[in-house]
């Protein structure tokens, strides 16, 4: 017999039985990225300056709109994906982005240099809609946020102020959307700021140097996987990578 629920709030979700969640007719969420973004998935990429956070992310970005790899990740289909940028001049990521060949139809670019008036402050809620709007009635399935610091007026290290980007985050992965975070490291090599942010996160992934890396090697920085839902094994292996360029000046 399965228990009797009384209705729900209009503005809270409904109560099921394990056995009705059990046998629920739920599409399993889509691989954007796999296998380490799915759709609905929020994810944090942070790491030291310099060492080549926004080549990384720019890497994902660019094989979700292709249906490309990266890495050793492979995305399922090109999909729709919005790069919003704080802090880089266009000129520098027009070139960064001339390194990665032709670019994808479904990627697109919002940057605060390209605006007299900058961007919205995505940690207040007027800001949060302002945005949205922007991207009319085709969302992203994947949004990057480079980076949190600049994009969100946050007091580091204050917990409280989290709270209304965070409902604004789950907001968006309840409609399907996708989010990757850049964020930069601290003084101690951990993410700046409260550890509250990573509870909601689905992926925390971080830069680091390599023990015997040496400045004229420019971006070479070794993956770990600090949080991974859902995945083990071999898929969250920590690994090194280095950004080279071939004859052509594409970076392999």
């Amino acid at each position: 017999m399965q228990p009797e629920f009384p209705p729900a709030h209009p503005l809270m979700p409904p109560i099921y039985a394990a056995a009705e969640l059990l046998t629920a007719a739920l599409p399993p969420r889509e691989a954007i990225v796999e296998p380490i973004l799915a759709r609905e998935g929020l994810a944090m990429l942070y790491g030291p300056r310099g060492l080549g956070k926004t080549f990384v992310a720019l890497g994902l970005a660019w094989a979700a709109a292709a249906g490309g790899r990266f890495l050793r990740w492979q995305a399922s289909r090109p999909h729709r994906v919005l790069y919003v940028d704080s802090e880089m001049p266009a000129a520098d990521m027009s070139r960064r982005l001339d390194m990665l060949g032709s670019a994808p139809p479904g990627l697109s670019f919002m940057m605060a240099s390209l605006s007299p008036a900058g961007l919205l402050d995505l940690g207040k809620p007027d800001g949060q809609r302002g945005f949205e709007r922007c991207w009319g009635p085709h969302p992203p399935e994947l949004l990057v946020l480079d980076n949190l610091s600049s994009l969100v007026g946050l007091r580091s290290g204050d917990p409280d102020s989290w709270n209304t980007l965070q409902a604004w985050l789950l907001g968006l992965r309840r409609r399907g959307m996708a989010v990757l975070l850049v964020h930069h490291a601290g003084k101690d090599g951990t993410q700046r700021g409260t550890s509250r942010r990573e509870d909601v996160l689905d992926l925390v992934l971080a830069l680091r140097r390599p023990a015997d890396y040496a400045p004229d090697q420019g971006a070479r920085f070794e993956l770990h996987f600090e949080k991974a839902r859902g995945l083990h094994g071999e898929a969250v292996a920590p690994f090194e990578a280095r950004l080279v360029t071939d004859g052509t000046g594409l970076a392999r």
